[in-house]
């Protein structure tokens, strides 16, 4: 009898739908759907995502401690614009904990680890050979991920996820420009050799040379966008000013003509 009564336990799912709301604006903006300096509302954030305005909410309150969005006083929620400041201090942070990190873990990781990171950066070039840039930053994650595990640097690790979200619109922004494929995954592969080769002062040079590279590529694309919007937002200046001034000049064509009688001064 027992068999064959069902549980009535009710099976809870693995991913929410704050969750998956989460992720997905999270792609959205990695993906540029939204660009730096897009105002978010929330009402046609609902329509678009299917969810309630507390999900919306609760989503943008999460991405804002990301980093990945910003608060401006009486004009709400905007995609946080990345500038050149902001970025280098990213790489710095990056380039000292990335560097001891691929140090500690040519001294301490254990040979599965280094095959790990291996298969990583095989993974990586996989996903760069096939123009799939979602894997490449989830294999990179993963990459460092297990570099900071088999070096033993747990806080140094904390640290960098609390970044993880910028750092990876970063990388998204890096991955997409010219040819960066096959020397990203040449410099990480001169990472994973040092390491392999147990070689700690070689493992810290090369991946602080991996986010120097990175970082002065990172500022050219940024200066380069931020030109590129400063134009655009002139153009869009003198368009609304032409705009101002035709509707004016139609405006006056479609008043009827009436004659003014002259006034006179009472003396």
């Amino acid at each position: 009898m027992g068999d064959r009564v069902r549980s009535l336990k009710v099976e809870r799912p693995h991913i929410t739908l704050r969750e998956l709301a989460l992720e997905k604006m999270r792609l959205a903006i990695l993906d540029a759907r939204f660009l730096p300096g897009d105002r978010l509302v929330e009402r046609s954030l609902c329509e678009e995502l299917g969810v309630s305005r507390t999900v919306v909410r609760e989503v943008l309150r999460h991405l804002e401690t990301e980093g990945l969005i910003q608060s401006l006083p009486n004009q709400g929620q905007i995609v946080a614009i990345l500038d050149n400041d902001t970025a280098a201090e990213i790489y710095e942070i990056r380039a000292l904990l990335e560097g001891e990190a691929a140090m500690a873990c040519a001294r301490y990781a254990d040979n599965d680890v280094v095959a790990e990171l291996g298969m990583c950066i095989d993974a990586i070039q996989h996903a760069f050979d096939t123009h799939d840039h979602h894997a490449v930053r989830d294999h990179t994650t993963a990459f460092y991920e297990r570099m900071f595990n088999g070096g033993q640097k747990n806080v140094a690790r904390e640290i960098v996820q609390s970044l993880t979200a910028r750092i990876n619109r970063l990388r998204a922004m890096t991955i997409a420009s010219d040819d960066r494929g096959q020397q990203a995954v040449q410099e990480m592969r001169q990472i994973f050799a040092a390491i392999r080769a147990r070689n700690a002062l070689d493992a810290c040079d090369a991946a602080r040379a991996h986010v120097e590279r990175v970082s002065g590529i990172a500022q050219d694309l940024l200066s380069e966008g931020q030109t590129n919007a400063s134009w655009k937002r002139a153009d869009s200046n003198v368009r609304n000013v032409r705009n101002v001034r035709d509707s004016a000049i139609v405006l006056q064509r479609a008043m009827p003509y009436t004659k003014q009688q002259p006034r006179f001064i009472k003396s």
